[in-house]
């Protein structure tokens, strides 16, 4: 399966930084960092939040937009009303860098959650001195305790944690974790099948107090209308932007900022 490649892949990949860039170096650089941009804020704030992604390409989909520059990409995202971007950092699967996030941050005053496959603390650490606002974590590929110990480890550093779920058993792991920030993946990890059910089926036991986030499969503004009625406020879009002819125009469709001529 990709997630298994992607997986071992991704512990390779973190045992080699720990060579070249050593944890405590890591440590030492957070010390004199700025204070990390509200993420949790500026999702949980309005009506129809959107997380705006950058992302070059995907397993399942190849490449998305063969002109990639995450800056400009950012700034097109930030003037049509996103409330906070996602940056995808894996390289080897999806076409992106930790220096990406640098770059986005840059051009840029929203809140960014850098999107990777996160297995080990010190990725936790590499997150904050790139300049990351927050992190995701996949409940599916981490067990109840690392989550829990991840989650923990982000927070005490200023980073917002996006728990993300597929079904109950993640969301109980989540929930077992204290996330206030779940994110409902529409997409199954091992088929790559999307389904906006998901979120409509799994918002229903989330406890109160918490932030919901739908996670990919969102295409147009019928289908945020149908997340809103299930009561889900904050999206986070991808693939539908970054395929788009003008990423704006249709982050502002999306948003229901553009006018009913426009969305035909």
């Amino acid at each position: 399966m990709i997630l298994d490649r992607i997986l071992q892949h991704k512990y390779e990949e973190v045992a080699g930084l720990k060579t070249t860039r050593p944890e405590a170096e890591l440590r030492a650089l957070i010390r004199d960092l700025p204070a990390s941009r509200d993420f949790k804020a500026a999702i949980g704030s309005g009506t129809c939040s959107i997380i705006a992604e950058v992302k070059k390409r995907s397993p399942s989909k190849g490449i998305m937009r063969n002109v990639f520059d995450p800056g400009t990409i950012a700034s097109i995202y930030e003037q049509n009303g996103a409330a906070a971007l996602s940056v995808l950092t894996d390289e080897v699967f999806f076409g992106g860098t930790a220096s990406d996030i640098g770059t986005v941050k840059k051009a840029t005053s929203l809140p960014l959650l850098r999107k990777d496959f996160i297995v080990d603390p010190y990725q936790i650490f590499e997150t904050r001195v790139i300049g990351g606002d927050a992190v995701l974590l996949i409940a599916r590929i981490l067990e109840r305790n690392v989550l829990a110990e991840l989650k923990e480890l982000a927070e005490s550093l200023g980073l917002c944690s996006l728990v993300e779920v597929h079904d109950l058993d993640d969301l109980d792991k989540a929930i077992g974790a204290g996330a206030t920030v779940i994110g409902i993946n529409n997409r199954n990890l091992e088929t790559f099948s999307t389904d906006i059910l998901v979120s409509i089926d799994l918002a229903a036991h989330v406890p109160d107090g918490r932030i919901v986030v739908s996670e990919s499969g969102i295409r147009t503004r019928a289908d945020i209308d149908r997340l809103l009625g299930a009561g889900i406020l904050s999206f986070l879009i991808g693939e539908t932007l970054m395929t788009a002819d003008d990423m704006g125009k249709k982050l502002g469709e999306l948003s229901g900022e553009a006018s009913n001529d426009d969305r035909n």
